[in-house]
């Protein structure tokens, strides 16, 4: 099989040295061109029939005279002009799915330190404290997911492996996965967060899920729940996250991504005890680079064979 040369759009990710003994283990016979910075790109998209990146600007896209699909290797697709992408007829597909197994540890992870109340032990080391204290169980206690797509599923997955209740939402509840012991539509958010012990949000940025958790939506979760947040700041109203913990609406906060990002200095967030912030790292993988090219090399052989594209977006 010979088809199109692939152009990683490489100014804003510097994966080169990655991807491309990944990509000769999968796709051997395809020749990877590397744009290196953002001249380089613009001197070299005219051309490109393939494009492989982890962002494509308005300026790129109108320069692509011969573009026919983009492969991006994130998951997030807040970053691409998908209705610019959408009227010329290029192919857009995603990497969703190459995250689920990391980011699903990360969110055991902050279950944990919750639950077992680890971020009270750092606290009483950095104070120089030494008082002993009661850790629950996360088998007595029910995960909320908003948005049980493949990172969902694989948190729900971690949570049922410990022995938590999980519910949560779905745009189609019928396809609700095994971990999911009640799923609900989007609309029905309200009984996931009157039922949730802790409250992972999972889902993509869209107009819609723009500050879908707000002041109304703490009111509804329980004094002791937690949020957990590994989908994108601007999902949670920040302000009303302050207000809740401040007022002790909740018990506490995850924060893999904030809105802005970084925090800033002065933000209340960074300073108190009751929250873990993550600098939006929880998608890191030493495998993150070899799953999103397996991934990409699947749906070039169905670019060049005609067959179904898998996480097609456009």
């Amino acid at each position: 099989m010979r088809g199109p040369d692939v152009l990683l759009l490489d100014h804003d990710i510097h994966a080169a040295e990655r991807i491309r003994p990944a990509l000769a283990d999968h796709l051997p016979e395809v020749d990877l061109r590397v744009a290196s910075d953002e001249a380089a790109a613009l001197e070299a998209i005219p051309d490109a029939e393939v494009v492989l990146t982890f962002s494509l600007s308005e300026e790129l896209l109108a320069a692509a005279d011969s573009l026919a699909w983009v492969q991006a290797l994130n998951a997030g697709v807040d970053a691409y002009p998908i209705d610019a992408l959408a009227e010329r007829g290029i192919v857009f597909t995603n990497s969703s799915g190459v995250h689920a197994e990391q980011i699903g540890q990360q969110v055991l992870g902050y279950l944990l330190v919750f639950e077992r109340r680890i971020h009270e032990g750092i606290r009483q080391q950095r104070a120089g404290e030494w008082e002993r204290y009661t850790g629950g169980e996360l088998g007595d206690d029910t995960l909320g997911v908003v948005g049980l797509g493949a990172i969902g599923t694989r948190v729900g997955e971690y949570g049922q492996r410990m022995g938590m209740e999980v519910i949560g939402t779905k745009r189609d509840p019928g396809t609700a996965p095994d971990c999911a012991d009640d799923c609900y539509s989007p609309d029905e958010l309200d009984t996931v967060l009157d039922r949730a012990d802790y409250l992972v949000v999972a889902c993509p940025l869209t107009d819609e899920t723009e500050g879908l958790i707000g002041e109304a939506e703490f009111e509804r979760l329980d004094d002791e729940a937690v949020l957990v947040n590994i989908a994108r700041g601007p999902i949670v109203d920040q302000t009303a996250l302050i207000d809740a913990l401040e007022t002790g609406q909740i018990r506490g906060a995850a924060l893999d991504v904030t809105d802005p990002e970084p925090l800033p200095e002065d933000s209340p967030l960074r300073d108190r005890h009751d929250v873990v912030v993550t600098p939006h790292m929880a998608g890191s993988s030493p495998y993150y680079f070899d799953r999103g090219i397996e991934l990409f090399a699947e749906n070039y052989r169905a670019y060049v064979e005609g067959g179904e594209f898998t996480n097609r977006i456009v």
